[in-house]
C-alpha cells in the first residue's frame, strides 16, 4: 500500500480530540530514548527536553509525542529505557495523570500498537527501593494517528508520525529493527557509516519522504504534523499545510510545535550561556507565532 494510500487509511481511522483557541499543545517526536549508552542519541539532549516537559507541565499544555518517542530498534527492553530517563517518564506521568498526554507510535516504537506490549511494559514498571510494581502509564491507548478538531470553526490538524508507507519503516519494519540492531549500530561505532535506510540520516530520502507527504496533504487539501525525518518545518499560510516538528536528537536542540491562542510556532530548546559564563535552558522561536485561521480560510480542511 502506498503513502498516498496508508495515510488516507490512518486518517479515516484516527481518533478525534476537540480543541478551541484556549487550547495549549506541545507537539515533539523522534526523542529515540535509548539505554544512556554511547548509542543513545537522547541522552545528550536528556536536560533539555526534561526542562521543556516541565515547563510545559506548569503551564498547563497537553503534550503529543508524535512517534519513535523510545528507540525499540536499538534496544531490546523498555524497562532499560525507563530506567536511564526515569525523570522523563516521571514528568510524562504527571501529565498522564491529568489526562494531557497522548502518544503516537512510529516505526522505532511501532511494538506500542500491541496492547500485550503495553501491559507488559507501560502500564507498570518495577521499583527496585520498594520491590514490587508501581503504575506508570496504566491503561494507556496508543495511537498511529489523531485528528485535532476546532469545536467552533471546525477545521482539522491531522499528527501522524510520517513513515506510513514506506516498504522498511512500515511494512518490513521487523527486518529494519534487526538491521538497524545488528548491522548499523555497529557500523556507526567503528567506523562512523550511516544508515542509509534511515529517512532521518539520508537526506535524499528524507526528501523523498517529504515529497510523498506534501502529495497527500495536496490532493486532500488538509494540515498534517508529521515527524520521523528529523526536518521542523512550518510553511507559510499560502503554502501546502505540512509541518514537521523536527526531533529531540538534534546535536545542540531540540524543536517542537506549539499551539496556543489559536496560533501555531516552531520551537526550539537549548543550553545558553549569561554574561557571566551561567548556563542554562532557554526557549526561542524559530518561527511564529502564526494563526491557524489564516491557514484554513482559502481550503476545506474541515470536518464533514
Amino acid at each position: 500500500m502506498s503513502t498516498f494510500k496508508r495515510l488516507t487509511k490512518v486518517f479515516n481511522s484516527s481518533k478525534k480530540i476537540l480543541i478551541d483557541d484556549s487550547s495549549k499543545i506541545i507537539l515533539m517526536s523522534d526523542c529515540h530514548r535509548g539505554d544512556n549508552s554511547w548509542a543513545d542519541s537522547f541522552a545528550h539532549n536528556e536536560n533539555l527536553l526534561f526542562t521543556s516537559l516541565n515547563y510545559y507541565y506548569n503551564q498547563g499544555f497537553t503534550y503529543i509525542e508524535v512517534g519513535d518517542g523510545d528507540e525499540l530498534w536499538e534496544n531490546r527492553k523498555f524497562s532499560r529505557i525507563r530506567e536511564s530517563h526515569s525523570h522523563i517518564f516521571w514528568i510524562m506521568r504527571k501529565f498522564f495523570l491529568k489526562n494531557r498526554l497522548y502518544m503516537i507510535w512510529g516505526n522505532h516504537d511501532m511494538m506500542k500498537k500491541d496492547e500485550k506490549y503495553l501491559k507488559n511494559n507501560l502500564y507498570y514498571y518495577y521499583d527496585d527501593r520498594q520491590q514490587k510494581n508501581q503504575p506508570l502509564f496504566k491503561n494507556i491507548e496508543t495511537h498511529e494517528g489523531i485528528i485535532l478538531v476546532h469545536k467552533e470553526k471546525k477545521y482539522k490538524i491531522f499528527v501522524v508520525h510520517g513513515h506510513q508507507g514506506d516498504i522498511l519503516n512500515d511494512y518490513l519494519w521487523f527486518l529494519s529493527k534487526f538491521l538497524v540492531r545488528y548491522v548499523w549500530k555497529p557500523l556507526e561505532l567503528y567506523s562512523g557509516f550511516k544508515d542509509p535506510t534511515s529517512a532521518a540520516k539520508n537526506f535524499k530520502k528524507k526528501r523523498a519522504t517529504e515529497k510523498r507527504i506534501l502529495e497527500w496533504v495536496k490532493a486532500n487539501n488538509q494540515m498534517i504534523i508529521t515527524g520521523h525525518t528529523h526536518r521542523p518545518t512550518i510553511p507559510a499560510p499560502n503554502e501546502a499545510l505540512y509541518f514537521n516538528v523536527g526531533s529531540c536528537v538534534h546535536p545542540r536542540c531540540i524543536t517542537g510545535i506549539e499551539i496556543k491562542n489559536g496560533q501555531i510556532s516552531l520551537i526550539k530548546w537549548s543550553i545558553k550561556a549569561k554574561n557571566n559564563g551561567l548556563l542554562y535552558v532557554g526557549r526561542d522561536v524559530i518561527a511564529g507565532p502564526l494563526k491557524l485561521e489564516d491557514y484554513f480560510e482559502n481550503n476545506t480542511c474541515f470536518v464533514n
